[in-house]
């Protein structure tokens, strides 16, 4: 599906969806198909889910936008709820992860700032994906979204995923360090997953090292990984954390959360946006928020995800096309052997949406209110689909 009057930055599928409810979209033909990947870790509650179409409908009814030289009451609410549920302190809002990731960006440089470090650098991840603006391109680690858009901005130290050797390595041989930036689990660049207890181990060199310890959550947040966010796994709490994604289950919007000295770094005039935490967003967001409480949704994910990983592990054993298999609650990778991008399509014939990221590893991000019979209908639709692949 190609049009004239849209840039050229997407590789479309050739199917375009008219509605969706629950874990199912519906394409033009009205066929239904199991939404394995909800809009890139988006749509936490599926589609059309009642509690957050009637907030938006009753809030667009009222008001959507006023901008943030005023109050917004509810944006305060959802402050409150995402502070309650996080153990952090202050929230600023914004509309993507990309932004949310430029705030935590500037928030540590302005850190370093106020410490009298002229040049501050923030220690970012080989392998990263923190956004497509030019501060979080050149946080990222992948030459591929890189070329072409040099000069890239510097500041940052690269290390490799998982290394806290390497870290203490930097650390001892770099002045100016303020930051690490880290993704809890790399969703782009393949579902990679971290070393058990790393992260304690990395809040205790932050701690050593008066760095910031700054999480990326913006796809691991909201429930994804069953808890309310990836890090609580582990018993820290981060210095910054950021989310967007499933956070407005398809309306725009997006949180720096900030604790401690963090929290108040930012004054007025440091950081803006014009739409952050607008009241339209906000209404779907807490919408959001309450459901994934509520119903227990960090639980199911992490239940359902346990299943769909162990029945992926066994369906799947000594098959010669699988590296590996990986994942948390319901963010899951099957490494493949081959590069395996033809497996959307295959998938898709047989009613299955589901993405291929870094090139050879199937990314399941299904929604957090898929039932156990939707969960057993991806495994098999997977490891069928792995079964009848034949790179060569």
């Amino acid at each position: 599906m190609t049009s004239s009057t849209l840039m050229n930055t997407y590789g479309r599928l050739p199917v375009s969806f008219t509605h969706g409810e629950g874990a199912y979209l519906f394409d033009q033909e009205d066929k239904q198909y199991l939404d394995a990947i909800s809009g890139i870790g988006v749509n936490a509650l599926g589609h059309s889910h009642p509690a957050v179409t009637r907030a938006i409908q009753q809030q667009a009814g009222r008001l959507i936008h006023t901008s943030n030289l005023y109050g917004i009451e509810l944006q305060q609410r959802l402050a409150e709820a995402l502070t309650a549920v996080s153990g952090m302190d202050k929230v600023f809002f914004s509309n993507s992860g990309a932004e949310a990731n430029e705030a935590a960006i500037k928030l540590a440089r302005l850190y370093g700032h106020n410490k009298g470090i002229d040049r501050p650098n923030i220690i970012v991840m080989e392998n990263a994906f923190h956004g497509r603006t030019i501060a979080t391109l050149s946080a990222s680690g992948n030459r591929k979204i890189q070329a072409g858009f040099e000069p890239l901005l510097s500041g940052f130290i690269r290390a490799p995923y998982g290394d806290l050797e390497a870290l203490k390595n930097i650390a001892e041989n770099n002045a100016g360090i303020v930051a690490v930036l880290i993704e809890p689990i790399q969703g782009e660049a393949g579902v990679n997953t971290l070393p058990e207890h790393f992260l304690a181990a990395l809040r205790t060199l932050c701690d050593e090292q008066q760095w910031l310890l700054m999480l990326d959550e913006v796809q691991t947040g909201n429930g994804r990984t069953g808890s309310y966010f990836a890090y609580q796994q582990d018993n820290i709490v981060p210095d910054v954390v950021t989310t967007a994604k499933g956070l407005g289950n398809g309306v725009p919007i997006a949180a720096c959360l900030a604790q401690g000295q963090a929290a108040d770094i930012f004054a007025p005039g440091n950081h803006g946006s014009t739409f952050g935490g607008n009241p339209l967003a906000c209404a779907a967001a807490l919408a959001v928020v309450d459901t994934i409480i509520q119903d227990k949704l960090c639980q199911q994910a992490k239940t359902l995800g346990e299943q769909l990983l162990s029945g992926l592990q066994e369906k799947l054993a000594g098959s010669s096309k699988v590296k590996d298999i990986r994942g948390n609650g319901l963010m899951i990778g099957i490494e493949l052997t081959e590069p395996c991008a033809e497996l959307v399509t295959a998938a898709r014939h047989r009613g299955l949406l589901i993405n291929v990221a870094a090139g050879n590893t199937i990314r399941l991000l299904p929604p957090l209110i898929i039932s156990q019979q939707q969960a057993a209908e991806i495994l098999d639709t997977v490891c069928a689909v792995i079964s009848e692949f034949d790179p060569a």
